[in-house]
C-alpha cells in the first residue's frame, strides 16, 4: 500500500455506499462511469450515477446520502439505491455524456452515438452519423457560460457581424421546418483521422419537442478538421481549444482555425495517453506514465506536476484533490503541493481494470470508484470533519496547514482560521507545550484573554463571570489552574509509558518520552509564556473589566517567577491592576517596593508614601534588603545609602506632584533627613496644582535645616515674584544668621592645621545644597530686594564682622557717611568707595573720602597712598584750597607733590579752556549781530511798477514788507501772511534760511 507523508495526512474522503453488479447482472461487468446531479421532484437535486457495461446495458443508481435504506451502523456500507436499467447494444458502453440540462444521456457504443432519457425510462434511440466514432467529448465553459455564444468569434470571423462560428454553421446546416435547437449543446467526435464538431439538435421534423413524443435528437455537423497523425485515445475540449493525446504525444487543436500545435511528446515506451478536465481551476491535467502535467486552455504548463507513486488506471477531481485509482486503491493528491494526503483500498489486488467518476462541479462532493463487478462511492468529508479529525490524531500542523490552504481559497472565513487556531493552543497547552500553545493563542483573532484566566486563578473569583463558557468542538478538557493541568499531563504521559511497554499504542507525543522534564520546569515554562500572552494582550483594545483580569493575573504571574523587575515595571507603568486583589500577597511576600509603585499609580498617594517611609526606615535598620540591590558589588553602607536614598526619591516624586499639603507636610521630615535636595524639589514643584501654603511650610520645616527654608524662601521671591515683606526679612535673617555662624567658624579654624581644614571645608561644601557662598548670596540679596526691613537685618549683624553687609544695610538706611567708613577704613576698597562717591554725585563727598583717608580716627596712621590715588583720579573736581588745607603736614612732600602739580596745572588748563571758548562765544555773537545789522539795513527801491508778490496789488507809497527770502508784499498781506511765512509758502522758523554774507568767517 502506498504510504502516505505523515505532514499531509488527512481523511478527505470517507465510503458511503457500495452497488454489487452480480446481483442483477451476473455475466457482464463494469466499463464506464458517469455522475451527475440532475432535478428531482422530491427534492431540489439528485445525485444520479450511470454505470456502463461491457453487455452493453446502462444502469442508473441513487447516489444521495440521506437515502432510507441505509444501512443500520455505519460498520456496513448501505448498498445504492438501484433505480432503471437500459439496453444501449450488444457491444460496451464506452463512454456516458450526461445532458444535465436537458435531462438527456448521450452514448458510444460499437462506434455509434446513442441518445437516452435521464431517466431511462425509453429505449436508447441511435443517432445518424457517421460510424466508427471512436471518441466523443463535450465543449465545456466555465462558470456556466452558455454554448451557444459560439467559439468566441465575431465579425472579424468573416462569416457575419455578431455571429459566432457555430451560430453560422447552424444557419448554413439545418433547413427552415426540419428541426429546432433547444440550445447549444456540441461535442467534439473523433471518426478516423477526422475530428468533427457537431451541435445535438433535439427535436423531430414535425416540430414537436422530443420530450413530449419521446422522439430521438440529431448531430448536426458544424466544421470538420482533419486530424493529426495517429490514433486519437484522450480528448478535452474547453473554450476554444481541444486537447488530444495520442501514442505520440499531446496536441492542442483550435476549432477556430483547426490548426494543431504540439504540446510535448512521448516517449517510444509509454503507457497511453490520458486527460482529465480540472473543472475547478479550468486547467487540463495531462499523464506521461506516473507523472501529471497541468496545462492551462493555451496548452502552457502552469505550476507544478503531479508524481503518482505507480502507473493508474482513471483520474477524478474533488475540490483540491485529483483522484486516481489503480489496482483497487484510490489515492488522493492535493493540487497544489502534489502530496498524496490519502490511500483507501476499496477492492483488493488484482481486482484488475479500475474506473474512477466524479461530480463535473467544482464544489463536488462525491467520487465513485468501479472494479469489474463492483461499484463504491465515497463522499467528502466537511472541512470542519477533516480539522476534527487532524486534530484528535494531534496532527497540528496539518490542521493549520488545510485551514491556511482553505481560507486563501476562500473556503473558509478568518474567524474560522481563528477559531481553529486558539482550538490547536488549547490541545497543546494540554499536551504540556506551552510555548506553541501561546504562538497559536496570539494568532488568534476571535480568542478573549479572559479564556486563560482559569488557568491562573482557581473559580470562583473576582472575573469568572467574564470567561466565555466555550468548549470548543470538546476536544480538551475544560480549563484549571495550571498546577492541575501539569499533573494531569504527566500522569498521563506516565500511563501511556505503561502502555507502551505493553505494546499498546499511544497518541502521546514522542519528544516527552524521550527528553523528559520535572514539573518546576513544565510550571516555569507555563507561567512565562502565559505571562507572554498577557503582555500581547494589553495592547488589544478590551473592555475595562477584561483589562482588570489580565493585568492583575499577569501581576501573579510576575510573583509566580519573582520577576521583581517586571512586577515594578508594571505597577509603575499604566496599569489596570486591581489592588485589593494583589495588596495581601505582595505584603506577605515582602514586595513592598511594587505595592508602593501600584499604589500610586492607582492614585492612592498616601498608602504609597507610607509604604516607602517604611521602606527608609527598614533600611535603616536592615531590616529589609532590596532584591536590585542584593547581587551588587556594593558594600552593605553603600547599598544602605543607595537603598534610603531610592525611597526617599520616589516617595518625593509622589509628593512633587499632590497637592495634599497635609500629606506633603507629615512626610517631609523624613526625605529631609535622607536627603535635602529631595526635600526642596518636593517644596517648590510646579508639577502640583494648587501651591502649598508659605506660612506652613515655614511652620513645618525642622529649624535645623536651615539650607531647606532658604531655598523654599529663595524660590518663593526669586521664582515666584513673591512680595510679602516679612518672607523677604525672614530670608535675610536667615542668611545673615547663616553668615555669622560661616563666618565664626572660618575664625575658629584658622587656629586649626590647614590638612584639617580643607576637610572640613570641603566636607561643608559637599553637604550644602547650594553652589555659592551664603555671604555671596547674602550679600546679592540684600542689594536686589526692597522689601526687607534693613534695621531688622542691622540689629542682627551689628556685633559681627560682616562690614560689607552693614554697608549695604547703611547705604539702605542712606547714612553715607558710615557707608564711606566701612569701605575706606575697616574694608580700605579705595575702588569701591570713590565709585560710592560717584553715585552720590556731590563734590564734598569726594572731600569727605579725603579727609577721612588723611584723618582716619581710632589711633590709625593716615592712608596716604588711598588719598593720593583718590586727588590723582578725581582731583579736578577738588578745590585745591581746600585740599591744601585738608592735608597733613606730617604727609611726605615726594608723595603728593607730583599729584598738587597736576592737580594745579589741571585748575589752570580748566581755567584757559574757560577764557578761549567765552572769548570765541563772544566773537560769533559780535558777527551775528554785524550781519543782522547788514541785513536790516540795507536798501530795497519800489516805484510806482512795483507789485505785491502775494496780491499783485502797486505798491506805489504803501507800506510793504520783505521776507528774507527777498519776497516783497504789501502790508495788507504781510498782516495776513504773517512775519514767518513768506508767499511762497516757506516757514523760516521750521526751514531755516542761511545767506553766504550771515556766516561768521573769523
Amino acid at each position: 500500500m502506498s504510504k502516505v507523508e505523515s505532514s499531509m495526512a488527512r481523511v478527505v474522503l470517507e465510503p458511503h455506499a457500495q452497488f454489487d453488479l452480480t446481483a442483477h447482472s451476473r455475466a457482464s461487468s463494469i466499463r464506464s462511469l458517469a455522475l451527475a446531479t440532475l432535478p428531482d421532484a422530491r427534492r431540489d437535486r439528485s445525485t444520479v450515477l450511470y454505470v456502463g457495461t461491457n453487455s452493453g446495458t446502462l444502469f442508473s443508481l441513487s447516489a444521495d446520502t440521506d437515502d432510507g435504506d441505509g444501512a443500520p451502523n455505519d460498520a456496513v456500507l448501505r448498498k445504492l439505491s438501484f433505480l432503471r436499467s437500459v439496453s444501449v447494444s450488444d457491444a460496451a458502453v464506452e463512454c456516458i455524456s450526461v445532458i444535465e440540462e436537458f435531462g438527456k444521456v448521450l452514448l458510444l457504443s460499437n462506434g455509434a452515438l446513442f441518445l437516452v432519457d435521464s431517466e431511462l425510462s425509453n429505449r436508447a434511440s441511435k443517432l445518424s452519423f457517421s460510424k466508427g466514432v471512436s471518441l466523443v467529448t463535450r465543449r465545456r465553459f466555465r462558470n456556466g457560460e452558455s454554448e451557444s455564444l459560439g467559439l468566441g468569434l465575431g465579425s472579424g470571423s468573416g462569416l457575419g457581424s455578431g455571429l459566432g462560428l457555430f451560430q453560422k454553421l447552424r444557419m448554413n446546416s439545418v433547413k427552415e421546418g426540419e428541426m429546432q435547437s433547444e440550445g447549444g449543446c456540441v461535442f467534439a467526435v473523433v471518426v478516423g483521422k477526422r475530428l468533427i464538431l457537431a451541435e445535438l439538435v433535439l427535436g423531430n421534423r414535425n416540430g414537436k419537442n422530443e420530450r413530449d413524443d419521446g422522439g430521438g435528437g440529431s448531430l448536426v455537423v458544424l466544421k470538420e478538421i482533419q486530424c493529426i497523425d495517429g490514433v486519437v485515445s484522450a480528448m478535452v475540449w474547453l473554450n476554444d481549444s481541444i486537447v488530444v493525446g495520442t501514442v505520440n504525444g499531446y496536441s492542442l487543436i483550435s476549432c477556430v482555425t483547426g490548426q494543431s500545435s504540439v504540446i510535448f511528446s512521448l516517449p517510444d515506451v509509454s503507457r497511453p495517453p490520458r486527460l482529465k478536465l480540472l473543472h475547478k481551476e479550468w486547467r487540463v491535467l495531462l499523464l506521461v506514465d506516473n507523472v501529471g502535467v497541468i496545462v492551462d486552455a493555451h496548452g502552457q504548463p502552469v505550476g507544478g506536476s503531479l508524481v503518482f507513486r505507480h502507473g493508474l488506471d482513471s483520474v477524478g477531481e474533488i475540490g483540491s484533490y485529483v483522484v486516481v485509482v489503480s489496482d483497487g486503491k484510490i489515492e488522493l493528491y492535493h493540487k497544489r503541493y502534489g502530496g498524496c494526503v490519502q490511500v483507501l483500498p476499496f477492492g483488493g489486488e488484482g481486482v484488475g481494470r479500475c474506473v474512477v467518476a466524479s461530480e463535473e462541479d467544482r464544489d463536488g462532493r462525491i467520487v465513485v470508484v468501479a472494479t469489474a463487478t463492483k461499484v463504491v462511492c465515497y463522499q467528502k468529508l466537511p472541512s470542519v470533519e477533516q480539522i476534527k479529525d487532524l486534530l484528535r490524531k494531534k496532527n497540528y500542523k496539518g490542521a493549520i496547514s488545510l485551514v491556511e490552504e482553505l481560507e486563501s481559497e476562500g473556503e473558509m472565513s478568518k474567524d474560522l482560521l481563528s477559531f481553529v487556531h486558539a482550538q490547536v493552543g488549547f490541545l497543546l497547552l494540554f499536551d504540556l507545550h506551552f510555548k506553541e500553545a501561546v504562538d497559536h493563542f496570539l494568532l488568534s483573532d476571535t480568542m478573549q484573554p479572559s479564556e486563560v484566566f482559569p488557568f491562573i486563578m482557581r473559580d470562583p473569583n473576582r472575573w469568572s463571570l467574564l470567561v466565555p463558557r466555550n468548549r470548543y468542538w470538546g476536544l480538551h478538557p475544560p480549563p484549571a489552574p495550571l498546577e492541575d493541568v501539569i499533573d494531569d499531563g504527566l500522569m498521563t504521559i506516565q500511563r501511556a509509558s505503561f502502555l507502551r511497554k505493553a505494546g499498546v499504542e499511544t497518541i502521546v507525543d514522542n519528544d516527552l518520552f524521550l527528553n523528559p522534564v520535572n514539573r518546576a520546569d513544565l510550571l516555569k515554562s507555563a507561567i512565562e509564556n502565559i505571562s507572554r500572552y498577557l503582555e500581547a494582550c494589553r495592547e488589544k483594545d478590551l473592555t475595562e473589566s477584561v483589562r482588570e483580569g489580565v493585568d492583575t493575573l499577569l501581576m501573579y504571574l510576575y510573583r509566580a517567577l519573582n520577576c521583581v523587575e517586571d512586577m515594578e515595571r508594571l505597577a509603575s507603568s499604566t496599569n489596570w491592576c486591581v489592588v485589593e486583589e494583589l495588596e495581601q500577597m505582595l505584603e506577605e511576600s515582602g514586595h513592598l517596593r511594587t505595592l508602593a509603585f501600584l499604589c500610586a499609580s492607582k492614585g492612592m498617594s498616601s498608602k504609597a508614601v507610607h509604604i516607602w517611609r517604611i521602606l527608609a526606615r527598614n533600611y535603616s535598620s536592615g531590616l529589609w534588603k532590596d532584591p536590585a540591590l542584593e547581587n551588587s558589588t556594593q558594600d552593605s553602607g553603600e547599598s544602605l545609602i543607595s537603598g534610603r536614598s531610592i525611597a526617599a526619591a520616589e516617595a518625593s516624586k509622589i509628593l512633587e506632584e499632590s497637592s495634599d499639603q497635609e500629606l506633603i507636610l507629615q512626610h517631609l521630615g523624613w526625605i529631609a533627613d535622607i536627603s535635602q535636595v529631595l526635600a526642596v524639589k518636593v517644596l517648590t514643584s510646579e508639577k502640583r496644582e494648587i501651591h502649598l501654603s508659605p506660612d506652613e511650610v515655614v511652620t513645618t520645616i525642622d529649624p535645623q535645616k536651615v539650607e531647606i527654608l532658604q531655598r523654599y524662601l529663595q524660590w518663593l521671591i526669586e521664582d515666584q515674584d513673591c512680595n510679602d515683606t516679612q518672607l523677604h526679612t525672614l530670608y535675610a535673617l536667615s542668611l545673615a544668621k547663616s553668615a555669622i555662624e560661616v563666618f565664626e567658624s572660618e575664625n575658629i579654624s584658622k587656629n586649626l592645621d590647614s590638612e584639617n581644614t580643607e576637610t572640613r571645608s570641603l566636607a561643608v561644601s559637599k553637604n550644602s545644597i547650594f553652589d555659592t557662598p551664603v555671604r555671596e548670596r547674602l550679600q546679592i540679596f540684600l542689594q536686589s530686594s526692597d522689601l526687607y526691613d534693613p534695621e531688622e537685618v542691622l540689629y542682627l549683624i551689628e556685633g559681627s564682622e560682616l562690614w560689607l553687609e552693614k554697608a549695604i544695610l547703611y547705604r539702605r538706611l542712606g547714612q553715607e557717611t558710615l557707608v564711606l567708613q566701612i569701605l575706606a577704613l575697616k574694608l580700605e576698597d579705595s575702588e569701591a568707595a570713590e565709585q560710592y562717591c560717584a553715585e552720590i554725585g556731590r563734590a564734598d563727598a569726594y572731600m569727605q573720602l579725603l579727609e577721612m583717608y588723611l584723618d582716619p580716627q581710632d589711633g590709625k596712621d593716615p592712608m596716604f597712598t588711598a588719598a593720593v590715588r583718590l586727588l590723582h583720579n578725581h582731583g579736578e573736581s577738588l578745590d585745591p584750597l581746600q585740599v591744601l588745607e585738608k592735608l597733613s603736614p606730617d604727609m611726605p612732600l615726594q608723595l603728593a607733590s607730583d599729584t598738587l602739580l597736576r592737580m594745579f596745572r589741571a585748575r589752570v588748563h580748566h581755567h584757559r579752556q574757560g577764557q578761549i571758548v567765552h572769548n570765541l562765544s563772544r566773537a560769533v555773537d559780535i558777527d551775528a549781530r554785524l550781519s543782522r545789522l547788514e541785513e536790516r539795513s540795507r536798501h530795497v527801491q519800489i516805484d510806482d511798477e512795483s507789485l505785491c508778490d502775494s496780491c499783485d496789488a502797486r505798491l506805489g507809497t504803501k507800506l510793504f514788507a520783505m521776507y528774507p527770502d527777498d519776497t516783497v508784499v504789501c502790508y495788507k498781506c504781510y498782516r495776513r501772511q504773517g512775519e514767518s511765512v513768506s508767499v511762497s509758502g516757506r516757514n523760516f522758523k521750521e526751514d531755516i534760511l542761511f545767506k553766504p554774507g550771515w556766516l561768521v568767517s573769523r
